[in-house]
C-alpha cells in the first residue's frame, strides 16, 4: 500500500467534526512518534555490547579506588543494592575482603552470593536477592567455578535483569573475562591454556573473549592463538589495575595501564599481533575500530 501523501491526510479530515478532526491528528502523531521511536531503538540496537545497563570490566589487582568508586557512582552510591559473587574463589579464599572495601566506599546494602550447587543457583529463593540489586561486583579466582555454578541458571537470568532495568555489573580478573561469550583460560586443570575444557561465559559481551592481567603476566601474545583458531572473535585483554566502561557497543579505558585489542581482520591487514588503548580511549565494538576523539575548537 502507497504511504499516505500530506494532501490526503487533510482530504481524509474533510468532513469530520472538530473535535473528531483533533482526535484523529493526535492519534497518527502518536503512531508517528512510536513508529520513529521504534525505529530508532532498532537502528541503535547494541550488537555486542548490553541493550541497556553498563559493564565494569577489570584486568585484576585494582589498586586505589579510582575504578571502584566510578562503578559504586553508577550503581547508585549510598543507594545502591549491591550482589557480590565471590564463587570464582576457592573454598579457602572465600573472604569478605570486596565487602569491606566497598562498605569504605559507603555501600551498606550488600548481600553475597555463593553456591556450587546448580540446583540451588537455579531456584527462585536463592536469586531473589538479584530482582531488586542495582549493581552486580564478580570477584576474582578461577572463571570457570563461576560457569559452572551459574551458566544455564536463574542466576545468570538475575544478572542479566540487573542490566536490562539499567544497572551495573562489574568483575575483575576472572570475573571480567566470565563476561564474554568464549571463556577465556576456561581450563580446570590449569590457568595457562588460552582454550581449555570450558569455552562458554556469560555472553555479557556477544562474539568476544576477555584476558586479564595481560602485561603484569606476561600474556600479550596468548590471546593471538585464541583468534587464529576463532576468527569471528574480538580478543579484549586488560593488564592490571586497567578497567574498560562498556556502555551499549562502546566502551572507554580507565585505570593505569593498557588494554590490547586482538582483531583478525587488523591483524591481516597490519601484520601485527595486536594494539593498544591507553587511558581514555574509547573503543566501538559493533565496528571493531578505536573511536577519534574529536577536536577542540
Amino acid at each position: 500500500m502507497p504511504l499516505a501523501q500530506p494532501n490526503d491526510v487533510v482530504l481524509s479530515l474533510n468532513g469530520l467534526p472538530r473535535r473528531e478532526t483533533a482526535r484523529t491528528l493526535r492519534n497518527m502523531i502518536i503512531r508517528i512518534c512510536v513508529s520513529t521511536l521504534l525505529a530508532a531503538m532498532i537502528a541503535t540496537a547494541a550488537e555486542v555490547g548490553p541493550e541497556r545497563g553498563q559493564l565494569l570490566i577489570a584486568g585484576g589487582n585494582l589498586r586505589g579506588q579510582r575504578i571502584l568508586r566510578a562503578f559504586v557512582q553508577l550503581a547508585g552510591e549510598e543507594q545502591a543494592r549491591l550482589v557480590i559473587i565471590p564463587t570464582a574463589a576457592t573454598d579457602e579464599g572465600l573472604d569478605d575482603d570486596d565487602v569491606e572495601l566497598f562498605r569504605e566506599l559507603g555501600v551498606t546494602n550488600i548481600v553475597v552470593l555463593h553456591t556450587r550447587d546448580r540446583e540451588k543457583a537455579d531456584s527462585e529463593e536463592f536469586a531473589k536477592p538479584l530482582k531488586s540489586a542495582t549493581a552486580v561486583w564478580m570477584s576474582g579466582g578461577r572463571q570457570w567455578r563461576l560457569a559452572d555454578a551459574y551458566l544455564g541458571t536463574k542466576v545468570l537470568v538475575g544478572i542479566q535483569n540487573v542490566l536490562d532495568r539499567g544497572g551495573i555489573v562489574g568483575g575483575g580478573s576472572a570475573g571480567a573475562s566470565i563476561m564474554g561469550s568464549y571463556l577465556v583460560r576456561g581450563d580446570s586443570r590449569s590457568n595457562e591454556p588460552i582454550m581449555g575444557d570450558h569455552e562458554v561465559g556469560f555472553g555479557l559481551l556477544k562474539q568476544v573473549g576477555i584476558d586479564q592481567h595481560l602485561l603484569a603476566r606476561n600474556r600479550q601474545f596468548d590471546l593471538v592463538k585464541l583468534i587464529e583458531a576463532k576468527p569471528e572473535l574480538l580478543g579484549i585483554g586488560l593488564d592490571e589495575n586497567t578497567a574498560i566502561l562498556v556502555t551499549g557497543d562502546e566502551f572507554e579505558v580507565m585505570g593505569t595501564s593498557y588494554v590490547a585489542i586482538y582483531d583478525r581482520g587488523w591483524m591481516k591487514e597490519n601484520d601485527k599481533p595486536f594494539y593498544l588503548l591507553s587511558p581514555g580511549q574509547r573503543f566501538d565494538l559493533a565496528a571493531r575500530s578505536p573511536i577519534r576523539a574529536k577536536r577542540r575548537r
